[in-house]
């Protein structure tokens, strides 16, 4: 992967970092129905989050290495 397709690739993963956070951050519904969805979503999103970072982290090692 070249510089320029791997800075794509971050600026995707903390695009879907920011919204994850914003979905996150947005509170629960009134509707208990609704509330127990969202919680059980809040779990995939979770662990969508776990497996971006990590990818970004991998993202910005190989960014770095090409700097060095």
């Amino acid at each position: 992967m070249d510089r320029n397709e791997l800075e794509q690739k971050r600026d995707r993963l903390r695009e879907r970092l920011a919204s994850i956070r914003r979905d996150l951050d947005s509170g629960l519904d009134r509707d208990l129905e609704d509330q127990a969805q969202q919680l059980e979503n809040r779990d995939t999103l979770l662990e969508i989050a776990r497996v971006s970072e990590q990818e970004l982290r991998d993202v910005e090692v190989q960014l770095n290495e090409l700097d060095d």
